[in-house]
């Protein structure tokens, strides 16, 4: 399903808590999967809403609160399930976000979580590529520290070497990062396929 030329149909989830107002509604994919963990796939109630009258979606648990029109009462949503499977992406984007995504928003030199941005491992200055394999997270006072100079020099280390991410590989990472709030009805499907403890 690719959501047709109207725009009405979104895979694209919204990563700011306030922009989903109250009741937001977890989506998942017809293999009863979330869409995205991180950010977690949500819509706000009135495209979930939207969605169910459009026939796109099944509603799987509800709110206790309702919503009312001048000749119903519904329930508002709290999951639905995508009637049609839509085939996860298999490329990942080099984004800033990702970047930070699969390196657990960690600097990757001492494993700080704070005021984060990229170094080039080669800098750009001795022919080092903005690519996957050459940037890492790096906070400010390590990128500082080793500016331009070769990891040698600067007497940094990696936590790990830096590589293309599959999709499926970040999708799971984002899982170590729940958002602020779940609501009690999303658990089961945000965690369903994790492996279960011996």
């Amino acid at each position: 399903m690719d959501g047709g030329s109207d725009g009405s149909f979104r895979t694209h989830f919204v990563r700011e808590p306030g922009a989903l107002k109250q009741h937001p509604a977890l989506v998942l994919n017809a293999d009863y999967r979330p869409l995205s963990y991180y950010p977690l796939s949500l819509w706000p109630w009135q495209d979930a809403i939207k969605a169910v009258f459009l026939d796109r979606v099944d509603i799987v648990a509800e709110y206790d609160d309702y919503v009312h029109s001048p000749t119903m009462r519904i329930r508002i949503p709290s999951v639905v399930v995508l009637k049609d499977y839509v085939k996860p992406q298999k490329r990942v984007a080099f984004t800033r976000f990702n970047l930070f995504l699969r390196d657990e928003f960690s600097c990757q030199y001492c494993g700080d979580r704070g005021d984060l941005t990229f170094d080039h491992v080669v800098p750009r200055a001795s022919g080092g590529i903005t690519s996957w394999e050459n940037v890492v997270a790096a906070c400010s006072r390590c990128n500082l520290r080793k500016g331009s100079k070769s990891l040698r020099r600067s007497g940094l280390t990696l936590r790990k070497p830096p590589r293309q991410p599959g999709a499926e590989e970040l999708r799971n990472m984002g899982r170590k990062f729940p958002p602020g709030h779940l609501h009690d009805s999303w658990l089961d499907f945000l965690y369903w396929d994790a492996e279960l403890e011996a």
